[in-house]
């Protein structure tokens, strides 16, 4: 009679082994500096964990991964302890594993499609990636030769995730490749917008670093539009990526955002995360203040979680729907919980109100109540009569969200087609109106996904090659 078959074997190792989540650190220790939360898996733990994956002949995590990642498989390879094929497979398909990994909400992507989701714990797809990845690194197993120079060169603007990711496909094919940052440091919002108790930067400027040693170059202090004509552009390149992003704070359209301690969410945190000398960005001082968070996504959640960290005496999050249709990530929101945040529900504000010496004393808000579900399946909300009440606060942190940056008025990339919200057109292979000029990113589809960049940019790159090919 065989012998009942070992964890490291058995097809039922999502029975018999329960999902581990990476070590984290208490909310007591990381609350006082802006070290990543969680730790990684040793390598017992991430062979256990991969083991637990039924390599389904169909797998559904990579149809809900994006990037169509071949999870199942690297996962075999993690499980067997070859982490660094396991890397280099995961590598195969995205760009910069080693922060999506870190930044993706999984939960919603490639776990939640997981098929063991309606049977029990799915597998941590996430934290494995993570340490694959990281392990790469660390034995220097990261490095790659680009192909023989092609002769042809292109331009990307910006550095965050979609330039740096076509910016390495098209590196691999044999391109010059040159980065226009506006910012002098490079890295986009991967740098000057996610916190580093997120992403640390130097996880980051690894990536850059591998990148410049493969032949990119990055420009900084570049803005396009402005330094950078895009006549120049494209007399001396054969093609231009956008992906600049999109930064523009969306208005929190009530009475009152134009006193003294309404602040817009993105200009905070690179505050606190890059600090103001480098960007000429004025300080904001939360020390001891009552900080009020309007919106209820991700900058949200970084929002409250940064203002712990920088002293407020408190941090209140006030969402107008319930916690079902908040669409920050539930692993942020708990983070943020454990470390001192609140939140306020079906909490709607309808003003902020004046000291009497023009700076913030509190905000008006009225309690909502959840309707009918709209065109996208989201219950709709509506005010209760008779509910209105007030927040105290003396700094309010907008997080509605974010809309493309228009272009100068007097600049030739006006000349580039855009819908009525002011997102780039493209068509299939990511190009423009204009021959030559591709997009990607926030920038065509407003703000998304990290991983929804790098989708992009991997597509224009190939749309890049392929029409520079059938114009030779």
């Amino acid at each position: 009679m065989p012998s009942d078959p070992t964890p490291s074997t058995s097809k039922y190792n999502w029975a018999l082994l329960g999902r581990e989540t990476p070590p984290k650190r208490s909310a007591a220790e990381r609350v006082q500096d802006y070290r990543e939360v969680y730790a990684t898996f040793d390598e017992e733990t991430v062979r256990e964990q991969a083991a637990r994956c039924i390599q389904c002949p169909e797998p559904l995590c990579a149809k809900g991964c994006p990037l169509a990642n071949r999870i199942p498989e690297w996962l075999a390879l993690a499980a067997a302890g070859d982490f660094i094929g396991a890397a280099a497979l995961s590598r195969s398909t995205s760009n910069l594993p080693e922060v999506c990994s870190r930044v993706c909400p999984q939960e919603r992507l490639c776990e939640t499609s997981c098929i063991l989701s309606a049977k029990g714990d799915t597998i941590a797809i996430g934290a494995i990636e993570r340490f694959i990845n990281d392990y790469a690194f660390r034995h220097g197993a990261v490095d790659y030769v680009t192909a023989p120079p092609n002769g042809r060169r292109v331009a990307v603007i910006g550095s965050g995730p979609g330039g740096l990711a076509c910016a390495d496909e098209l590196a691999k094919l044999g391109y010059h490749v040159t980065v226009f940052e506006a910012q002098p440091v490079p890295g986009g919002l991967l740098v000057n917008g996610i916190p580093a108790f997120k992403l640390e930067k130097c996880i980051v400027e690894r990536r850059i670093d591998l990148l410049a040693k493969n032949g990119v170059e990055f420009r900084l202090g570049q803005q396009v539009g402005r330094d950078v004509p895009l006549a120049d552009l494209r007399r001396d390149y054969d093609a231009v990526f956008l992906g600049h992003g999109a930064q523009k704070a969306k208005s929190a359209c009530i009475p009152g955002e134009q006193l003294t301690g309404v602040v817009a969410a993105l200009p905070f945190l690179i505050e606190k995360n890059a600090g103001s000398p480098l960007f000429d960005l004025p300080a904001v001082d939360v020390t001891g203040r009552h900080v009020v968070v309007l919106g209820g996504g991700d900058t949200a959640m970084d929002c409250l979680r940064t203002a712990v960290r920088a002293a407020a005496r408190s941090a209140v999050c006030l969402y107008r729907r319930d916690f079902a249709n908040m669409p920050g990530s539930r692993k942020e929101y708990e983070n943020a919980v454990e470390e001192g945040a609140e939140f306020q529900f079906l909490t709607n504000p309808t003003a902020i109100l004046d000291n009497g010496q023009g700076a913030v004393a509190g905000v008006r808000c009225v309690r909502m109540e959840l309707g009918a579900p709209d065109a996208f399946g989201r219950r709709l909300s509506r005010a209760v009569p008779g509910s209105e009440f007030v927040v105290p606060a003396d700094l309010v942190l907008v997080a509605y969200g974010f809309d493309p940056v228009s272009f100068p008025a007097d600049s030739e990339f006006v000349q580039i087609e855009t819908n009525e919200w002011g997102g780039i057109v493209t068509d299939e292979n990511q190009m423009t109106n204009l021959p030559g000029v591709f997009a990607g990113g926030d920038s065509v589809r407003g703000p998304s996904l990290v991983v929804h960049a790098v989708r992009d940019a991997r597509k224009a790159a190939q749309g890049i090659h392929r029409h520079l090919e059938s114009v030779r």
